[in-house]
């Protein structure tokens, strides 16, 4: 009879708990090519998005100082959110392997196109993701009115504390506040930077206010003007809020050096 052979020492990758789980999943994905870049893809929506774009602002030039501009308002919000989605994919390297191409088109897609600025943002959503819905890391549950914990709602004090207690009925309207919040964000994160990216920044955000405020100014009255920012920047505020709400509301939270249970869907 031959003899047996002997025991193998190689290791055998696992194949059950959570993370070989992950890993066999992740593998499939880039199996099937759901990972690979569709620059093709990307083109075509840009193209898209930038003839919409320049197709809302050409129907306000002729349409003039009417009330009927509220549509525009409308419309012009949803292209507003088409565009800062293209700036999140370049923020993740989605688009072109090189990066300085995906942080051109990320520049000019939010600082310039939207009115946010790119690096800040970009910035903070590497936080989100290196610790998702962690109180004390992640930057997109560390909201001044609204408790995602047991521990934020007990520490929030006065207005803000009313207002964490009614989230639920006040979250569709504090929505409206999002694009406002970005906006103010960014202009402070650029007047705190320092160096030639930061001043690029700068202008491109100072590009973007001229021209909007410019053609408000020359097209509509002073209360109609104001009424359309409000319409524009509230809606474009709640598409965004919408889109990226459900990764945080309802799930569960994790803190350190305990954890907090989760109280979004319920505060």
């Amino acid at each position: 009879m031959s003899p047996e052979p002997a025991p193998t020492t190689a290791r055998v990758p696992r194949t059950t708990g959570r993370w070989s789980e992950y890993t066999q999943l992740s593998r499939q994905i880039k199996q099937a090519g759901l990972l690979d870049r569709r620059r093709g893809w990307y083109l075509a929506r840009i193209g898209l998005n930038l003839a919409l774009l320049a197709g809302g602002w050409v129907a306000f030039a002729m349409l003039g100082a009417s009330w009927w501009q509220l549509l525009i308002a409308v419309y012009l919000a949803v292209v507003f959110t088409q565009l800062a989605f293209i700036g999140h994919d370049a923020g993740h390297r989605q688009l072109f392997r090189s990066r300085r191409a995906n942080d051109q088109v990320g520049l000019i897609h939010a600082n310039l196109l939207v009115g946010v600025s790119f690096e800040w943002w970009v910035a903070k959503h590497n936080r989100h993701h290196t610790n998702p819905n962690h109180q004390d890391l992640d930057p997109d549950i560390s909201i001044t009115a609204l408790a995602f914990t047991t521990d934020q709602a007990t520490a929030k004090q006065g207005l803000v504390r009313l207002i964490a207690r009614h989230q639920a009925w006040l979250f569709f309207p504090l929505l409206l506040l999002e694009a406002a919040h970005l906006h103010l964000a960014s202009t402070k994160a650029i007047l705190r930077g320092s160096g030639r990216a930061n001043t690029v920044e700068g202008l491109l955000l100072v590009a973007h206010v001229a021209g909007y405020v410019t053609a408000l100014a020359l097209v509509l009255s002073p209360l109609q003007a104001l009424v359309f920012v409000v319409v524009h920047q509230g809606l474009f505020g709640l598409y965004l809020g919408c889109s990226f709400a459900p990764n945080h509301k309802g799930m569960p939270t994790s803190a350190t050096p305990t954890s907090s249970t989760s109280c979004a869907a319920r505060c």
